[in-house]
């Protein structure tokens, strides 16, 4: 199918990006969430400035046409399309950096930007009870959901899990490539109780590119999930459901920025 045919038989196209610490992905999706032509992918710059970063998402998109709007799952805190942190990338060149506006200067369509682990949950969740998602690739990443709805995001990463480390320490990629798969899955399973107890979910997701390490037998309601979802999620972000989290984000992002106290 030609690029085209492709868009002219989708209907209203997305353009989803996925950014990482280690890989930048970018997939075009019809209104059902499918790819429409295959997914393109380039290596996150060693220097992960904003500007490098851009340069790349820009390239990757020039070669995936005819798309109307865009959604973005970045790794780290958004709020109202503004990155506040990002440790997996350098939160000293990211805070305060306007992603959406930047993409929508530069691009002209309207864009929309969550955490990446929200993103990949919404293109896995059922939409029925609580249900938790994990990331592990470069961090940790988290996102929960109550029938469907996403719930207030919560930087566990960056949470204490056990002793001195972090969740992002404990297993993230370099805990991974320091202690070996063994340990590592270990320590994987000691998180998911941690969660369990914390959250008392009904599902727990885990996706990210270390998940397919996750082997063996699973605890009741912990399943594994595709890290594709970090691409095909992108299109729920336009879910009508979802526009009161844009809107709120957007109103009190002004309201911090011309210094008016919260109501």
């Amino acid at each position: 199918m030609s690029e085209d045919t492709a868009a002219a038989a989708s209907g209203v196209l997305t353009l989803a990006i996925d950014i990482g610490g280690t890989g930048l992905k970018a997939g075009l999706l019809n209104e059902q969430g499918v790819m429409v032509l295959p997914r393109a992918k380039e290596p996150t710059p060693k220097s992960a400035t904003p500007a490098e970063v851009m340069k790349v998402l820009l390239r990757l998109a020039a070669g995936l046409p005819g798309f109307a709007r865009i959604s973005v799952g970045f790794p780290g805190v958004v709020r109202g399309g503004v990155v506040l942190t990002a440790p997996n990338l350098g939160t000293k060149d990211w805070a305060n950096f306007d992603l959406a506006g930047a993409l929508k200067t530069s691009l002209g369509r309207p864009v929309r930007v969550l955490n990446d682990a929200s993103v990949q949950g919404l293109g896995v969740i059922a939409g029925r009870g609580l249900e938790v998602v994990l990331t592990l690739g470069t961090g940790f990443g988290f996102a929960m959901y109550q029938d469907g709805m996403l719930e207030p995001h919560l930087e566990m990463g960056q949470h204490p899990a056990r002793k001195d480390k972090t969740y992002d320490q404990y297993v993230g990629d370099a805990a991974l490539k320091d202690i070996g798969e063994d340990h590592w899955r270990e320590r994987v399973g000691r998180v998911i109780e941690q969660i369990r107890v914390l959250t008392n979910f009904d599902v727990l997701l885990i996706g990210g590119g270390n998940a397919k390490r996750v082997t063996g037998n699973l605890p009741a309601g912990v399943r594994l999930v595709d890290n594709k979802a970090g691409i095909t999620g992108g299109v729920r972000l336009w879910d009508p459901k979802l526009d009161a989290t844009f809107t709120a984000a957007v109103a009190s992002m002004a309201a911090f920025e011309l210094g008016v106290p919260p109501s």
